[in-house]
């Protein structure tokens, strides 16, 4: 899966596979299932390689947030997860080999700075 090997190269795999035991391709919305540790992805999600590593690292944040008993949703824990979502988009451009992955994170980076900035 293209999405694992972007979360590989900006060095997140190890954390990926601390917090979220499978990630399981769905028809409906992308949801962290907590009790299970595991990630429902919407088909739809998926088809944005870059913007779907984020996603999964956004909840593998949310994860590690739960077990450790802090607000992981809500706006304090969507605030936290979304900046460590900005993070993981920052060090994947500085580590991607391919152009347009480098690309694409500028654009997400580029739409989600506006909602960060307080």
């Amino acid at each position: 899966m293209e999405t694992l090997k972007l979360i590989e190269e900006a060095g997140y795999g190890d954390l990926l596979h601390a917090y979220i035991r499978r990630i399981v391709e769905i028809e409906g919305y992308t949801q962290l299932r907590e009790v299970e540790a595991t990630l429902w992805m919407s088909k739809f999600s998926l088809t944005d390689v870059v913007d779907a590593a984020s996603i999964i690292i956004q909840k593998v944040y949310q994860m590690k947030r739960f077990l450790e008993g802090k607000p992981y949703y809500g706006p304090k824990g969507e605030m936290w997860t979304t900046k460590k979502r900005f993070e993981f988009l920052e060090k994947l451009k500085e580590k991607a080999k391919e152009e347009w992955v480098r690309r694409r994170c500028k654009e997400l980076l580029k739409e989600w700075e506006a909602p960060l900035v307080i």
